[in-house]
């Protein structure tokens, strides 16, 4: 029979891509990671790491593994929640959610959970989706607020429900000479100074300017829309920025950007053994009903 222990320690060294990181997670010796990886593959009969010296990757063997690993220790977490929920009368409920998604959709969302079960005690995460994603897969957190901009994400194993979407706009100054426009095409504002807000509408840009041939001038680089807006309105530059993120100030203007019109597409992940809790099912209706 396969250890979960073992699937635990194969886990954490796919996650971490080496034996030594993966001790250091699990306060073990990298002896130890070693010694556990090694009965797991003589208990399935083939090897379920290829070693080398640029660290650890899983055999297909592994693969298959370490999916099994997470979906088990979801369900373990799973059934260890509505174990305390039984004998403690609380009910919890964990989500991960991106900043300014959570900020415009989760408040209205908590507040009409908190009055349709009082008893149910919440925890917010702010993550973006490709570190959400993983924590709904092992039950860390029940569900997850995230977003699609550009490429699919990667399920694997969730369900992913529909929430809004979420067109991105050129933000400039009111007194830019293209503040007026009804909309714009990329093309016509490459060669602006950009402020960038998140590396993923960076790397749109970026794309963007290389098919056309263009290099894009970059004035600043942040992590945060909100900072990127205050940038543009002190002069720095022009931002893509999308609805949810949009600052409503006198001083700055949000020009949509013509079609096909960079968009996000915000969405529930969530795991089809959760999706039905109440509680669950609640959030879940108040985030797709609050657009």
């Amino acid at each position: 029979m396969i250890d979960v222990q073992r699937l635990r320690v194969l886990t954490e060294v796919a996650r971490h891509g080496s034996f030594s990181k993966a001790a250091a997670a699990l306060l073990f010796t990298p002896s130890a990671v070693s010694q556990q990886i090694a009965a797991l593959e003589r208990t399935v009969g083939t090897d379920v790491v290829v070693r080398s010296a640029r660290g650890v990757t899983l055999t297909e063997a592994g693969r298959l593994l370490v999916e099994a690993g997470e979906t088990i220790s979801a369900e373990l977490r799973h059934t260890e929640a509505e174990l305390a929920r039984l004998a403690t009368g609380v009910d919890t409920l964990t989500i991960a959610t991106f900043g300014t998604g959570g900020r415009y959709l989760l408040p209205g969302a908590l507040a009409r959970l908190a009055a349709e079960h009082p008893e149910v005690e919440i925890t917010v995460m702010e993550r973006e989706p490709e570190h959400s994603l993983p924590l709904v897969r092992s039950g860390a957190a029940d569900l997850a607020l995230v977003y699609e901009f550009d490429r699919p994400l990667p399920l694997d194993r969730l369900t992913l429900l529909p929430v809004m979407d979420d067109p991105l706009s050129v933000v400039l100054r009111r007194d830019h000479p293209l503040a007026s426009r009804k909309s714009l095409p990329l093309k016509d504002i490459a060669d602006q100074r950009w402020v960038f807000g998140c590396s993923k509408t960076a790397a749109f840009l970026h794309r963007h300017a290389e098919d056309a041939g263009i290099s894009l001038r970059v004035s600043a680089n942040t992590t945060d829309y909100f900072f990127a807006q205050a940038l543009v309105e002190a002069g720095v530059g022009i931002a893509l920025i999308p609805l949810v993120a949009l600052r409503k100030t006198p001083s700055l203007m949000a020009v949509p950007v013509e079609r096909p019109r960079p968009t996000r597409r915000i969405g529930v992940a969530v795991a089809e053994r959760v999706r039905s809790r109440p509680p669950v099912a609640t959030l879940i209706d108040a985030l797709r009903s609050a657009t």
